[in-house]
């Protein structure tokens, strides 16, 4: 990882028996003593390590390594509280908080970071919610729920709207810390006894989790998909209602998974449940015998039961108001999709170019064609075949096997992507204000955390590309917009410089960027090498942020904010066109089932649902759809990422950083010199924090005060603080 200039410092003498940090090829960072003073001209120092002595070069522009900050800082609650501000610093006080003083949470201003511990903790029962109720954060130890107790209080006071960011590599705990601020919303935001309000904006959770989270190598229960929650307000401060977006799916884990992850959970629940009486119509087998849920080769995850978790899933889904009937269509599609990947697809040849073919007694076909309603040798034709349009006359194709095979999983991903919709939109129906119209609202945004593999491919990247414009929005409102205060108020302020990501962001998504371009290909030849050439020809050596791979001609390096990430273009332009043909889609929308038949009812061609988290991949007919560019994933990526700059209609109160703790870098790559950065910001100047008339007359000496704390003389002091601007609820 490149060095940073803030890991150094320059200072004139420091005595024996100082503590410094040196760089270490395995702790990244390790404590030393200096045994001699050190003055500006040295050029070595000697410092004793726990494995001996070593002499320590400080040439320039290196200089003398970080210095340690005095033990009685160590295990701080508050990093700008820390005397030198540098990463070995902020790591090795999180590293302290975390072993020593079993604490997760650690403030750095307004951003709490937390460390995920990869167990559950007794710190999240409703005693601890009363606790950080109507407390100020500085009262308190650091938690999510000072940070949700900030926001809501800030609302309340200042009737302006919130907005909760939550941040962090893949695995960190991002979803889990939302689930606590929602709980904590729902306690403090309801009535003695929680309303259906509160049990709903609740019981979304657990829904959501079933058919948009999956196991990951990273992550038991990763959220493969993007969420942004406003939750409504009334006028006394109580829930009334909520409303929830989705973004980006990774529709493409319905039809693969990598080496020891998993499918969405909704369907290894169901074929651990499949022996109940009400579910045996779906003809469900173990998932170790279905193509979709047996890639990664590890379909249980230790310590979940399956079954229990499907009831959690029933139980949710009833309390917000989805009766058993329609739960069972639900279920009827999802198990239609694993059937449809068992259909056995051949070749009639021994070449996969040659043309496809389908047992007429195809068991899985069968099923799946009963369970959603439609023509089972209706399907098969057009699983098989293509309508093309050849001047003015409509001719039928067979598709090669490989073709045939990635038409039906491109349906199975299109069917799953309309069924989550669905769900969403069903969702916030029940969670809709109904008796008022909400005066403010919180919202909690959870999306995709920075990802690298062994193996990056088009889901990675668009997921990095989001980190990208989410690091851009930390930057604006934490360092450009809060420096632009300063200015304003003229105040004596050195600007602080940032790194701005900008440069790598319009690499992406800038005119002739690695989106504009991949777009471009989708429209002409459709070879991923043509493509990887038109990016090095368009930004090797042109582009800091864009590198070649050695010994490869099918790959590119993206140096993101947090890491350099090696991606494999092959089957980037497959997923990015996402191309669904147009007759199994007519099937499907003549279902005899009333939800299959609703679910593709309201697409036109080419369209998508209302409010849809990504429009569905371009639906081919016979016709060239003259509309494909725009309905690229790609394309709409660009279009979402951009709304996300308006996405949170409301001030970034609160930012939650989640370190994961997986790789050597993993601490680093969440960005530890931003927050290094921030502190020294926040150090730099005073915090602008709102206060109370009443612990102004407490704690002021400058001002004359009565000679009595009540009676004539305290209303006259009273009075006076009023007469010079001074508000009760803070300036």
């Amino acid at each position: 990882m490149e060095e940073k200039e803030c890991h150094w410092v320059t200072v004139s003498v420091v005595s024996q028996g100082a503590c410094v940090w040196v760089p270490d090829p395995e702790a990244v960072w390790v404590s030393a003593q200096l045994l001699q003073n050190y003055r500006p001209g040295d050029q070595h120092i000697l410092i004793q390590l726990t494995d001996g002595r070593m002499e320590y070069p400080v040439l320039p522009p290196a200089g003398l390594p970080p210095l340690g900050n005095p033990d009685i800082l160590e295990g701080g609650n508050d990093l700008t509280a820390l005397t030198f501000l540098h990463e070995p610093a902020v790591l090795h006080n999180l590293r302290v908080r975390f072993l020593d003083y079993s604490s997760i949470y650690t403030y750095c201003g307004i951003v709490l970071v937390a460390l995920n511990p990869y167990e559950q903790l007794p710190i999240y029962g409703e005693e601890v919610i009363d606790a950080y109720s109507g407390q100020d954060m500085a009262d308190m130890e650091p938690h999510i729920f000072s940070v949700a107790e900030e926001a809501y209080r800030t609302m309340i006071r200042e009737e302006k709207n919130q907005s909760i960011i939550i941040s962090g590599e893949s695995g960190s705990g991002k979803t889990v810390s939302a689930k606590f601020t929602m709980r904590y919303f729902a306690v403090v935001g309801g009535a003695a006894q929680q309303t259906s309000v509160e049990e709903k904006v609740l019981a979304s959770n657990p829904i959501m989790e079933a058919i948009g989270n999956a196991k990951t190598t990273r992550n038991d229960n990763s959220s493969r998909f993007g969420k942004y929650i406003e939750i409504g307000f009334g006028c006394k401060g109580d829930i009334i209602g909520a409303n929830m977006r989705t973004y980006l799916l990774e529709k493409s884990r319905v039809v693969f998974q990598a080496a020891q992850e998993r499918n969405y959970h909704i369907f290894y629940q169901l074929c651990a449940s499949r022996d109940l009486p009400e579910l045996r119509t779906l003809k469900l087998d173990s998932a170790e015998n279905f193509h979709y849920t047996n890639q990664g080769q590890d379909v249980h995850i230790f310590g979940t039961d399956d079954v229990v978790e499907l009831e959690r899933t029933r139980n949710a889904f009833t309390i917000l108001g989805v009766q058993p009937d329609q739960q069972m269509e639900i279920f009827r599609i999802l198990a239609a999709i694993l059937h449809l990947g068992n259909v056995n697809i051949q070749a009639s040849g021994r070449d996969i170019s040659y043309s496809s073919y389908w047992q007429a007694n195809d068991r899985s076909l069968a099923i799946f064609a009963k369970l959603l309603g439609v023509e089972g040798t209706q399907m098969a034709q057009w699983l098989c075949h293509r309508r093309l349009t050849v001047g003015g006359e409509m001719l039928v194709k067979p598709m090669a096997g490989q073709q045939a095979n990635e038409a039906r999983d491109a349906l199975a991903k299109h069917v799953y992507e309309q069924l989550f919709t669905w769900t969403v939109q069903r969702l916030n129906s029940s969670l809709r204000a109904h008796r008022e119209q909400p005066k403010s609202f919180i919202g909690v945004l959870d999306i995709y955390g920075f990802e690298t593999f062994d193996r990056n491919s088009f889901e990675q990247f668009c997921i990095n590309y989001a980190n990208e414009k989410l690091q851009q929005q930390f930057n604006r409102h934490v360092f450009q917009l809060e420096q632009e205060e300063y200015l304003r108020e003229e105040l004596p302020w050195n600007r602080i410089e940032f790194s701005d990501n900008q440069p790598c962001i319009a690499l992406i998504e800038g005119q002739l960027g690695l989106l504009d371009l991949l777009d471009e290909e989708c429209r002409v030849r459709n070879l991923h090498i043509n493509w990887t050439r038109k990016l090095y020809d368009q930004h090797l050596n042109h582009s800091p942020h864009f590198t070649h791979v050695r010994m490869s001609n099918s790959a590119f390096i993206v140096v993101h904010f947090a890491d350099m990430v090696q991606y494999e273009c092959d089957g980037f332009l497959d997923k990015n066109r996402d191309t669904v043909f147009e007759e199994p889609i007519n099937i499907l929308r003549a279902s005899q089932s009333e939800l299959v038949a609703e679910l593709f009812q309201k697409e036109s061609a080419g369209g998508s649902l209302p409010n849809s988290s990504l429009a569905n991949g371009s639906i081919r007919s016979g016709k060239r759809a003259h509309r494909e560019h725009k309905l690229t994933v790609g394309f709409q990526v660009i279009l979402f990422y951009r709304s996300l700059n308006s996405v949170p209609s409301s001030i970034p109160d609160s930012f939650i950083c989640t370190p994961g703790g997986h790789t050597r870098n993993s601490t680093l790559v969440i960005g530890c010199c931003y927050v290094v950065l921030f502190l020294w910001m926040m150090c730099a100047v005073p915090a602008r924090v709102p206060f109370s008339i009443s612990s102004l007359i407490q704690s002021s000496t400058a001002l004359a005060r009565p000679r009595s704390s009540s009676g004539p003389d305290r209303l006259q002091y009273w009075r006076s603080l009023e007469g010079i601007g001074y508000m009760q609820q803070g300036f």
